[in-house]
Parts: structure tokens; sequence; C-alpha cells
């Protein structure tokens, strides 16, 4: 009897946990929760509506994206369906993968042009499409198995659920044939995502996933998109793809895959619209800052950016840039410059599925337009932080000249005290041992062109000559941590090569000292220290730091001894330490900063994002200053004040922006004196 009753209460608990987490995850403000707008997806019925009425009136530019349209709907169109499909990197050793892609889109065209016409020929071909696969298709597999179904897996459903949703004549045997395949062929191929990719890849799985929610009428597949669309990980997520400013992750890649990346969360944001959700002001109106940014770009103009330039693909316009000008104009009546001109001068003459689906019905009270968007780059912005591009800043005439492959440390050696600074001119210079740093040494380089780089087999760049270490400059340059200086295209795949256990141990500037307050008055000033596998900056022991305008990225990578080891800045028992305007981003594995046993730490204006754990984690720490950042993007907590064994005290967090963390936005339940106020926190996965 007690066993049974034991087991009762177990049930009970588990059961009462069960719903106590599904009551949770369904609360979040974001998700969907009322019931599908039918048809869903791309348009809702007004939307249809309305491209009808449009292209049967004649007018442009819908006449012309009609005409082209139909062009791409031709009735001959023959279905050739797989029962698997099998598609390599970049589309090598294809089988079916071609097919599939061909019908999906046909599938669609056709779907639209019997909306338009009413012609029932249309519709026919269409669910001859759809009916042609259903029963034919039983699953996906090699390299490209989740991107197929993610890029082409949204016509499919646009088409279905037109024809649904319409007096198309799909009988409802195929329809429920139809409905097997997308529930037991596509939608498990996806619905886990697939983080190790580059972005673009779960931006198809999040649109297409959407779209598979709405068809299905399944609240949970829904959200689940939507949780990724907030807070994805690795590349996954509006805030993971997309930085302040547009900067896209695929950026330093090629321009094709931007656009496919942008492209695909367009789809998305324009699936929500539908659904009465809005992705578009997401983190500030990333996606557009992200559209204005790549079509300014691609129209001659300058940009900045954090990495290497690519102009690859970069003269292709992808016909994509409608729906997000669509919802700004009318929407908001706000035009986007760029995005405006790459349409006009490169993708509406061509267009037809791109304009006419996401022309959406205007609103009742049209907003009045104004000239252009500003809201961009209210944070950091590339050209001010960082190893600069051909800038350093002037220096005594009579300082010590280093050119590649001069040593760097006789330099340092033979003026040691002198006063004098020490500038590496532009080049690679290499280490072949670790570079010691003594008391009164002044270092600079000429900018991003200037790169210390430890040879493969050296483990540290920089470390302390002496315990006791004072008076020390390193400004303007870059200091690389990757087995190699020359950054690959994608800078993913150079990320996954750091990110494992056989990966080589390598460290940044690493200065500690047994002393108290041994590593004293310690300035790095305009420098880059990027990709190391352990910590990228780390000082243990000091007094009087400060770091400006530095940017400290995709440091921390999982070598022995694990995750959370390793960040891009890790502070330890240091008194007075000024952070400002500085980025700390993307530790595969750690915080962006990580300080413990510090007194007196200030950081301001600057950016902590996409980091493996929290932006910043605060441990055994007091008079902790954190005001006018960003902590966007991270797995944990944006700012996480932690107890291991004594609370922190006297945290002073003001107006700062913590958005799209997995956690918390700010998690300071533990700290004693704590002054938060006027912080924005929206979208963080626990509140």
């Amino acid at each position: 009897m007690r066993k049974k009753i034991f087991l009762l209460i177990c049930i009970m608990c588990t059961l009462g946990h069960s719903i106590a987490a599904q009551t949770e995850k369904n609360s979040k403000p974001e998700f969907l929760t009322k019931a599908f707008v039918h048809p869903g997806m791309a348009q809702s019925k007004q939307d249809l509506d309305y491209m009808r009425e449009m292209v049967v009136k004649g007018i442009q530019p819908w006449k012309t994206a009609f005409e082209n349209l139909k062009k791409n709907a031709s009735l001959d169109f023959i279905p050739k369906p797989f029962a698997e499909i099998s598609v390599g990197p970049y589309g090598a050793n294809s089988i079916g993968g071609r097919e599939f892609s061909e019908s999906a889109e046909a599938a669609y065209n056709h779907a639209l042009m019997w909306y338009i016409t009413q012609d029932k020929a249309y519709a026919r071909k269409a669910i001859e499409i759809l009916n042609a696969w259903s029963y034919v298709l039983r699953g996906f597999d090699a390299n490209n198995a989740k991107l197929n179904v993610g890029l082409f897996g949204y016509y499919y459903l646009n088409a279905a659920e037109i024809l649904k949703h319409t007096d198309s004549g799909w009988a409802s045997k195929d329809l429920q044939q139809f409905t097997q395949m997308v529930l037991t062929v596509l939608y498990p191929t996806i619905k886990d995502f697939f983080t190790e990719a580059n972005g673009n890849w779960d931006a198809s799985m999040i649109s297409t996933i959407m779209c598979i929610g709405v068809f299905t009428d399944n609240h949970e597949i829904f959200n689940r998109a939507v949780e990724r669309f907030y807070r994805g990980e690795g590349n996954s997520g509006i805030t993971r793809y997309l930085y302040p400013g547009g900067q896209c992750q695929e950026t330093t890649r090629d321009w094709g895959h931007v656009q496919l990346g942008i492209g695909e969360f367009a789809k998305a944001a324009q699936t929500a619209d539908t659904q009465g959700l809005d992705f578009y002001s997401v983190a500030d109106d990333r996606l557009a800052q992200g559209f204005e940014y790549t079509a300014r770009f691609m129209l001659g103009e300058h940009i900045d950016l954090f990495g290497v330039f690519t102009d690859r693909d970069n003269d292709k316009f992808r016909d994509i840039y409608e729906s997000i000008y669509q919802h700004y104009k009318n929407t908001k009546g706000l035009l986007l410059p760029y995005t405006e001109k790459a349409i006009k001068q490169h993708t509406r003459p061509k267009s037809s599925v791109g304009f006419l689906t996401t022309a959406k019905a205007p609103l009742p009270n049209a907003p009045a337009k104004t000239s252009l968007y500003t809201g961009f780059d209210k944070f950091l912005k590339p050209t001010v932080i960082g190893a600069l591009k051909g800038k350093s800043k002037k220096l005594p005439a009579n300082s010590i000249f280093v050119k590649p492959g001069e040593s760097i440390q006789e330099a340092i050696d033979s003026n040691q005290k002198s006063g004098k600074w020490i500038i590496l001119e532009a080049g690679v210079h290499t280490l072949k041992a670790p570079l010691k740093i003594y008391s009164g040494t002044l270092l600079a380089g000429q900018g991003r062109e200037t790169i210390i780089f430890p040879a493969p087999q050296t483990e540290t760049a920089i470390i302390n000559g002496e315990d006791i270490l004072s008076d020390v400059t390193i400004r303007d340059l870059l200091i690389e941590g990757a087995t190699k200086v020359i950054e690959n295209a994608d800078p993913n795949h150079d990320r996954r090569s750091r990110s494992y256990m056989n990966s080589p141990s390598r460290e940044g500037v690493i200065f500690k000292s047994k002393e108290k307050d041994g590593i004293q008055n310690i300035t790095f000033e305009n420098i880059t220290i990027q990709n190391f596998t352990k910590n990228g900056v780390a000082i243990v022991g000091g007094k009087n730091i400060r770091i400006n305008q530095c940017d400290f990225s995709d440091n921390g990578a999982s070598v022995v001894p694990g995750a959370g080891f390793h960040h891009n800045l890790h502070l330890s028992y240091i008194t007075n330490c000024d952070i400002i305007s500085s980025r700390f981003d993307t530790s595969p594995y750690g915080n962006g900063i990580n300080a413990t046993f510090c007194q007196n730490v200030k950081v301001i204006n600057s950016e902590m994002a996409r980091n493996g754990l929290s932006g910043i984690r605060c441990a055994e720490s007091s008079q902790i200053t954190i005001n006018n950042s960003l902590a966007e993007g991270n797995n944990e907590h944006g700012i996480f004040i932690e107890k291991q064994m004594n609370p922190c005290k006297d945290i002073t967090i003001h107006q700062n922006t913590v958005q799209n963390n997995r956690y918390c936005g700010i998690d300071a339940q533990t700290a004693i004196q704590l002054n938060a106020k006027d912080n924005r926190s929206p979208h963080n996965g626990k509140e």
C-alpha cells in the first residue's frame, strides 16, 4: 500500500511539474496563443484578394509580376518524385534534389495562378504536384537533408495552404496524405534545427516549421520556431545571425549566402505578421538593419565590419527585398532607402512571387510616409572598436620600429624603462615563443594590418615577464589565435575547427601575479584579440586596468578541461577596472566577460553578445557597475550576478539593453545592495 501511495505521489509530482512546465512554456508573450488565421502563411485571405484585384485591374507592378509568374507556371510541368532525396554539400551528388526544388516552386506558382485566375487547370496542376510527392517521398539523407526541407518545404506548404482553403477540388484523402508527409517526413527532418551550420540553415527551418504549424493547426510546432527566432543557439536566431547595425554572421563569407539568410528570416517575419505577430521590430528592427546594410554594400557603397571584406557574389541580387520594404512603407510609413534602391534598380523588373506575395493588403489607416529609416546603429558601430583598418594614433618620433620578421622581444628587452614606444609595422609578426612584457612597455601597431601571430606550436601570445608588472600599454593591433593568419571565407568552418577537445591549446594575453595587485596600470586600447581556444585575455591579481575600444571575440572554445573554463575576458582578483566601448562576443563555450573576486569594475557602453554562457558573469565581487551596454543573444543570461559562496554586493545596473538571451536578461537575485533601473529586457527566455 505504501508503495502504491509513493508511486501515486511521484506521478502527481511529475504531472504537476509537466503541467507547470507546459504552462510556463506556452505563457511567453511572443508566442502565438490565439486561433490560426487561414490562409495564413505568406498571405492572408485579404492579402490574396488584394493581389488578385491589382492583377485583374492591370495595375503596375502587379501586372508585370503576374506576367512573369505566368511564364513560370506551365501546365505542361511534370513532377518527378523520389522516395528518398540525397544531396551533398553545395548540391553535390544530388539524387532527387533538383526535382524536389523544381516541384516546390512549380506547386506554389500554380497555386497562385489558380487564386488569381480562378482557372481550375492551375489548381489541378498544383494538386498533381503535391499528390505526386505525398504518395512517394519517404525521407531525406546526406549533408543537405535539413537545408532541402527548410528551403523548399515553405513553397509546398504555401501552395497547400491556398489549395486547402479554397474551392480547389483537392480530395480529402489526398489532403490527408500530404499532411502525413508533412508530419512524418518533412517535420522530423528539421524539427531539431542544425546549430552546427551557418545561420541561413536555421533561418529556412524557422520559416518552414512556422508554416507546418499553420497548416496543421499546431501551436506547439509553430511556437517551436518562434522560440528559435528569438533565442536560437549557435548561429541561429535573429540576434545571433544579425549583429547590431546589420552585419550578418555570413558577411565575410559571400553575399549570396547573406541574402539567402536574411531572405529566409524575412519569410518567417511575413508568416508571423499574417498570424498577428511582429518579428520585424525585434532587437531594434534588426532585420531591417540587415537588409539596409546588405543592400548598401551591394549597391557599391562603403560599409564597415568586423572581420575581412569579401565582394564574392556582390553583384547578384536575390529577389528578397520586397517584403521588408513593403512592411516598413505600409505599416510604419518608413522608407528603407538602400532596400528601395535595390528593388527599383535590380529585382522588381524580373520579380514574380517575390513581389506578388509580399505586397499585402493596405491598412485601413495607413501611416504618413517619412523619408527614411534612421533607427540603425544604436549601440556599437564597427568603425569605433578593435584594431581599425589603416588607423593608428600618432606616436613619438623617437619610437622603435619593428618590421615583420624582426624580433619584438629583442626590441622590448633592449628598451626596458626607456619610455620609448615599440611600434610594430604593418604585416604578420610571428611568435615562436610567448612575448614577455615588462614594466613600462609601450607596444603599438599600425592598426588592423599589424598582426601578432603565435606560431601553431606556440600556446600563448603574450605573458608578463615579471611577477610584478606595471605601466603597460598595448594598442592598435590584432592578435590572432587561429592556427593560420588568413581567415577562412566561412567563419563558421573556422570556429568548428577550434571547438573540439583535440584542438590546439592557445591563449591570448595572460597577465597573472602571485601578489595582490601585482599587475598594475595596464591599458588595452583599440586592439582585437580573436580565435583563441582558451582565454582571449586573462588578468589575475591586478589593479587599475583599462580596456578601451577593444574587440575580444571568438575566444574560449571547448578544449580540455571543457566548456566554461575560458572566456573572451577573464578577470580575477582585480581592483579598479574600466571597460569602455568594447566588444566581447561569440565565445563558443564561455562568457563574454567573466569576473570573480573583483572590486570596482565598470562596464560602460559595451557589447556582450552571442556567447556560449552569459554576456557578463560576476561572482564573489563588489562595486560592479554595468551601464549603457548591450547583452543579447547569449546562451544563458545577459547579465549574471552569481553567488558561489558569498553574494556580490553594491551592484549598479543602469540603462542597459538585455534581450533575446535564452535565460534571463538580468539574473541578480543573490546580489546585495542591487541598484537596477531603466534597463530594457525584451524577449528573454526567462524574466
